[in-house]
């Protein structure tokens, strides 16, 4: 349920830096701004990661596939976005 629940946020949090980028800059500024989220989302995979095993006692050879997940879907979104907008 976590890992939905994170994946849920990354999907929020790219709609809401293509709102931003194309109240900056149009639809040119959504492109960019979704490639600006990579880096971003990856950063809170990673995060997210690091609690699981700090936190919830998990090892990190269980929690990379979980990261490679809730980084991966929201980062397809966000290449999607790009593709469709540059």
């Amino acid at each position: 349920m976590h890992t939905a629940v994170v994946i849920g946020v990354g999907f929020i949090v790219l709609g809401l830096s293509l709102a931003l980028g194309h109240a900056l800059g149009g639809m040119s500024g959504a492109a960019r701004f979704a490639v600006y989220f990579l880096p971003v989302w990856l950063l809170a995979a990673a995060a997210n990661m690091t609690i699981g095993i700090k936190s919830a006692g998990y090892s990190a050879a269980e929690e990379l596939p979980v990261l490679l997940v809730v980084f991966a879907l929201p980062a397809a979104g966000a290449v999607i976005a790009w593709w469709r907008l540059h």
